[in-house]
């Protein structure tokens, strides 16, 4: 057998992790101290590895995430309120597979960015597809593209993304134009794809920000009806961070 010639092949097909764990196996004696059937096994294991490792780098590059979170670092100290029991069963991400929403509300600082984007990763690693936006941004973008007759493009792909996370709700009034754009994107989610919003407002008095109250009412409808919440208090996470 021409081992090099079997290495390129691999390489050619693009077996990257199955090559590596092929020519690290005569360093390490695996392929001898192994059955035939157990080499293989062991050899498609490292190849399954290397894709689910490169498709995960991939989904979190295109998410767009503002910076890196993990479930794994998030705070439960008692006085930021954060419900363990239901994170631990999001973190599972099943309600994507539901089409069902979440909300994080707290004063600027309680770290509700931190957690949606911590949520949004493991999508990612659980193979989902995730879009992150602040969200006057995103009105800048859909505005952009409505006047470039891009908008419908747009909307599409949004919609194909598993998962939307819109940071930064209600920092100032949102308009009329403005309520259309958002409800355009969650009427094509409604039921069928997850969105994560968060916001320093109360969801109470989330009607007060939007000016066209008959549009207000039918988007917050679909945003908020059965949407799992988190509302996080305490000191904020920032200034806890400083001070360590």
């Amino acid at each position: 057998m021409n081992i090099n010639a079997t290495i390129e092949k691999m390489q050619g097909m693009r077996l990257h992790g199955l090559k590596r764990a092929y020519e690290a196996s005569f360093e390490t004696g695996q392929n001898n101290s192994l059955t035939n059937d157990e080499f293989l096994a062991w050899l498609i294991e490292a190849e399954w590895d290397e894709r689910v490792s490169r498709k995960t780098e991939r989904l979190v590059k295109t998410a767009r995430f503002r910076y890196q979170a993990s479930v794994e670092e998030i705070s439960f100290s008692p006085e930021r309120g954060l419900d363990k029991n239901l994170l631990t069963r999001l973190a599972g991400c099943s309600f994507i597979d539901r089409g069902e929403n979440i909300i994080v509300t707290g004063s600027t600082g309680a770290g509700k960015s931190f957690l949606a984007t911590a949520l949004g990763y493991q999508a990612c690693l659980k193979g989902y597809k995730v879009l992150y936006f602040n969200l006057g941004r995103l009105f800048n973008k859909l505005t952009m593209a409505k006047a470039g007759g891009t908008y419908m493009k747009e909307l599409s792909r949004i919609e194909k993304h598993n998962l939307l996370i819109l940071d930064d709700f209600g920092l100032q009034v949102i308009d009329s134009e403005k309520q259309l754009m958002l409800l355009d994107i969650i009427e094509d989610r409604h039921g069928k794809k997850s969105t994560i919003i968060t916001s320093q407002i109360p969801v109470k008095v989330w009607n007060e920000l939007l000016e066209e109250k008959t549009i207000a009412d039918a988007l917050l409808d679909r945003v908020t009806h059965s949407a799992h919440r988190f509302e996080l208090k305490g000191e904020s996470m920032r200034k806890k961070m400083r001070k360590q």
